[in-house]
């Protein structure tokens, strides 16, 4: 390692980068600076412009605690400038030598060029937070074993193969991750680190660990996941401040029992090991995860019997993107989906070997049964042969992302059997703090998503009669008594709750209150036998004692009324100091109001429609690259802001809309206009119109290529797209037709955002269309869809720079690539067309080629294009399905399940 860079030196390695820079070489860093931070990690030549500031010492360089550079610089520039940190930025706490901001042709982050650091760094005498993460070292640093005061080491991607004794020596030390390097073995020295408390060493190559580690006796998190470890040290057991423990995808056969006597031990992460036994304190725990191990079964080496030695362990298969089936044995097995998907069969779940299929469908009205107040949390997954029944009940994941709003609220497994839909008992399993499982037992295979409801509470009536309370308001009740139901039958309620400043806002009415929404519903005949008495919270802030009766109304809607009616004259109203109760003989849905207005059946619709609506804005953003590229969202007002920023490093566009109320499961459309259309046949698309449904929690994102029939070369072409509320009419009106229903009262529409295609030059004039002699070409198969070459030239239009990468992922070799780029050096587009036609005929008559070419093109970061082509396929593969049907070459297919949910509970009588 050279020397410090000082005095000439120092001016000279700075001149090297750009001499004739240096005037104005302060004011061009200087943006990188605020306040005592400085970040050169995210653009080029970051080690010239610091090298400058050096040399400058403006008086903010001395205040500078956090500084952040790029590591994906000349190796000497590094060395030099790193040698300047201690003179120049004595102060800094915190340092951060990454690499990783550039990738591969493949898409993988790149390691930096750091291999050691100086040994003058150890004189930054306040350095507590030292990142080396992505780099290329294979050694730690000695500099770094002098830093006493670090409390935070970031180590991972690198190439360490060990850690030395030395490491033990940090009495400061409280964070340490190593993940992602060649650790085989651990230095018993690490166990006198006395202060550490997360200790991150997965994704190594551990087979043991030292009995000393057992000495780190403020260990909040330790995690080993992804190694090689066989067992584990009883000293484990030692660790009393132990919290979080990840032991995952090991190789383990057992745990010390000790582990099970942790007193803080929130969570034990067990997966995907060799487990066979387990303490039973550890086999009942619930903060124990053990999903993937064999427990139970005899040990391969010593078998219980002679028929266990012979029964081989269960299988687990991983399905890629282009598998839709697998097989299942007696045996059983566990099944990872590639649409992120686990199924557990147990063995013995079927007598015969079956076959499976699945799909996973974008969801729709007809597809879909929510109730009013539900959410859609999954898309659709389907399982088939529909109705199988197995002998034993088969485990189902389905992993979806947690709801916001998660009180008086839970989340079930919706299923359809026979010809109605039913939730499923549900169990949630973290994988990550924004993303969860949710498990169910399936006892037959139908179609299955995840849904949010309002917390459901339900109980068998037996004709003595019972009590049902509700679990997450408990001052809601019902009482039925003896003798109102011959049969037993099962009723269920739900709870919905209201804020008051809503409906305030609404009323206009500082003063007005309502009590919890509350919905009954039952099985078996429509009327109880004998009246059922309903307890319901008086509005908040009102009591027994104080309020004016005539302002009480108690409220009753029975579907599928417009309504609310105001029962309050009919029913018998017992009022306590907190309580109203009343009797019913029917089920349906109640509501309680107290305000001043009197005809209050038509506000109570629209304060319930108020419960159902979500915020939402409308944006359109055209890709910076290719604007022809249009991405179309509806996202709720809440995460616009998150939404936009991940995305305008690719797009670009007007502001979001002004924000609209939409419910969930609504329908709307977006038309293109002023002569903007689509350029794509879509499945989803009706005469240039693209149809949407609103879900709350899912994505409702679409890309779609336009086009124009417009004079491009002459002048650039100002459209817009308008997005309108329903399903698109059968008489698609023009736009001027739309923009005279913008006017009305009842007006469907909702926004309209500019859509802008630039001038075309000369040499951008579209060839790919034109002037055209390949052969015909039909890649894939009548069952699955056709690719034809028209198909084929829309996705070679949308490839554009990143044609090279889905080369690569087809498996063109890297030769074939230069040489396509030298034949076609001044056409891109011939570059593409070529290297995707010649790879498609050599495909011709190959099973899974579309397959194939879809799986490149998510691996190479294009999911638009993805879906596109998956679009083409199901639209070609309908048309080719009632093809058939009309000639008589096929039955119909069993019709998807209808759109309507459950039957509302019959009007209540009093």
């Amino acid at each position: 390692m050279a020397a410090a860079v000082e005095g000439p030196e120092l001016e000279a390695a700075a001149a090297a980068g750009d001499a004739s820079e240096d005037a104005d070489a302060e004011s061009r860093a200087r943006p990188f600076l605020g306040g005592n931070r400085l970040s050169l990690d995210l653009y080029p030549g970051g080690c010239q412009r610091l090298l400058h500031l050096c040399v400058q010492q403006p008086l903010q360089l001395l205040q500078v605690e956090f500084l952040r550079l790029s590591t994906h610089e000349d190796p000497q520039l590094l060395e030099a400038t790193l040698a300047q940190l201690p003179q120049s930025l004595s102060c800094l706490r915190s340092l951060v030598l990454k690499g990783g901001q550039h990738r591969d042709t493949l898409g993988a982050c790149l390691r930096g060029a750091l291999t050691t650091l100086p040994a003058g760094l150890s004189g930054l005498a306040h350095l507590a937070h030292l990142d080396l993460s992505f780099n290329s070292l294979e050694t730690l640093p000695a500099c770094v074993l002098r830093m006493r005061d670090l409390g935070a080491l970031l180590l991972s991607h690198n190439c360490l193969s060990e850690l030395p004794e030395a490491l033990g020596a940090l009495p400061a030390l409280t964070f340490l991750a190593v993940t992602h390097n060649r650790l085989q073995t651990l230095p018993p020295a690490l166990g006198a680190l006395s202060t550490l408390q997360r200790l991150d060493l997965s994704q190594n190559l551990l087979d043991t660990l030292p009995p000393e580690i057992g000495g780190l006796g403020s260990l909040l998190e330790l995690n080993l996941a992804s190694n090689r470890l066989q067992s584990l040290p009883a000293s484990l057991a030692g660790l009393r401040s132990l919290r979080l423990l990840v032991l995952h995808s090991n190789l383990l056969a057992s745990v010390p029992a000790g582990l099970a006597r942790l007193p803080l031990l929130t969570r034990l992460d067990l997966r995907d090991n060799q487990l066979r036994d387990l303490p039973p304190e550890l086999l009942d725990a619930p903060f124990v995860r053990l999903q993937g191990n064999p427990l139970g079964e005899a040990s391969p080496d010593v078998p219980s019997s002679p028929v266990a030695a012979l029964i081989p362990e269960m299988p687990r298969l991983f399905l890629t993107s282009d598998l839709d089936s697998f097989p299942v044995t007696p045996r059983g097995c566990s099944v990872t989906l590639a649409c992120g998907v686990r199924l557990q069969f147990p063995a013995g779940a079927t007598a015969t070997p079956i076959t499976i299929r699945y799909r996973l469908l974008l969801p729709e009205p007809g597809l879909v049964p929510l109730g009013p107040h539900d959410a859609l949390l999954s898309h659709v997954l389907e399982l088939q042969p529909h109705g199988v029944a197995f002998q034993q009940d088969v485990g189902l994941w389905l992993l979806f992302t947690p709801p916001r709003a998660r009180r008086c609220r839970e989340v079930v497994v919706r299923t359809r059997n026979d010809n109605s839909w039913g939730d499923l008992e549900t169990h949630l399993e973290e994988e990550a703090p924004q993303r969860l499982w949710a498990h169910c037992q399936a006892p037959h295979f139908s179609w299955f998503l995840v849904v949010s409801r309002p917390v459901s509470n339900a109980c068998l009536v037996p004709p003595e009669g019972t009590l049902l309370c509700s679990s997450g308001h408990p001052g809601v009740k019902v009482i039925f008594p003896p003798g109102a139901t011959e049969e037993p039958r099962r009723v269920s309620m739900q709870v919905v709750r209201m804020a008051g400043r809503e409906l305030q806002a609404l009323l206009g009415e500082p003063e007005a209150a309502v009590s919890p929404l509350l919905c009954l519903s039952q099985s078996g005949p429509p009327s109880f036998l004998r009246p059922v008495t309903v307890q319901l919270p008086l509005p908040s802030g009102i009591t027994g004692l104080s309020l004016d009766r005539s302002r009480l109304h108690l409220l009753y809607w029975a579907p599928p009324a417009v309504t609310w009616d105001d029962i309050t004259a009919q029913v018998v109203l017992e009022l306590t100091h907190l309580y109203a109760r009343f009797q019913v003989t029917h089920f349906s849905w109640y509501w309680l109001w107290y305000t001043t207005k009197n005809c209050v059946g038509g506000l109570a619709r629209k304060a319930w429609e108020r419960l159902r609506l979500h915020r939402v804005n409308l944006i359109a953003l055209q890709r910076r690259r290719d604007p022809e590229q249009v991405l179309l969202q509806c996202l709720p007002r809440n995460k616009v802001d998150a939404a936009l920023r991940r995305l305008l490093e690719r797009y670009r566009g007007p502001e979001p809309s002004d924000t609209v109320e939409m419910f969930e499961g609504e329908e709307f459309f977006a038309a293109f206009e002023r002569g903007i259309d689509v350029d794509a046949d879509r499945p989803d698309c009706v005469e240039g119109r693209i149809c949407f449904v609103f879900y709350s929690h899912l994505k409702n994102v679409k890309e779609v290529y336009v086009t124009t029939t417009l004079d491009r070369e002459a002048q650039a072409v100002r459209g817009q797209v308008s997005f309108y509320r329903g399903t698109v009419p059968v008489q698609v009106p023009e736009e001027a037709e739309a923009a005279r229903q913008r006017k009305g009262a009842d007006a469907l529409w909702m926004a309209t955002l500019p859509i802008k295609l630039p001038r075309l030059r000369s040499s951008e004039e579209p060839r790919r269309r034109a002037g055209l002699s390949l052969a015909p070409l039909n890649l894939g198969d009548a069952e699955t869809g056709f690719l034809t070459q028209s198909n084929l030239l829309s996705v070679a239009g949308r490839l554009g720079p990143d044609w090279p990468t889905v080369a690569l992922h087809l498996g063109v070799s890297y030769r074939e690539l230069q040489r396509i780029r030298h034949e076609f050096r001044d056409d891109l587009d011939g570059q593409i067309r070529h290297m995707l036609f010649s790879w498609a005929e050599r495909q011709a008559g190959q099973p899974g080629a579309v397959g194939l070419l879809v799986q490149a093109l998510e691996q190479s970061d294009r999911q638009d294009v993805a879906e596109e082509v998956r679009a083409v396929l199901e639209l070609g593969c309908r048309k080719y399905q009632d093809g058939i049907r009309r000639t008589g070459l096929a039955p119909k297919d069993p019709a998807l399940p209808g759109s309507s949910a459950p039957q509302p509970p019959e009007p209540a009588q009093a």
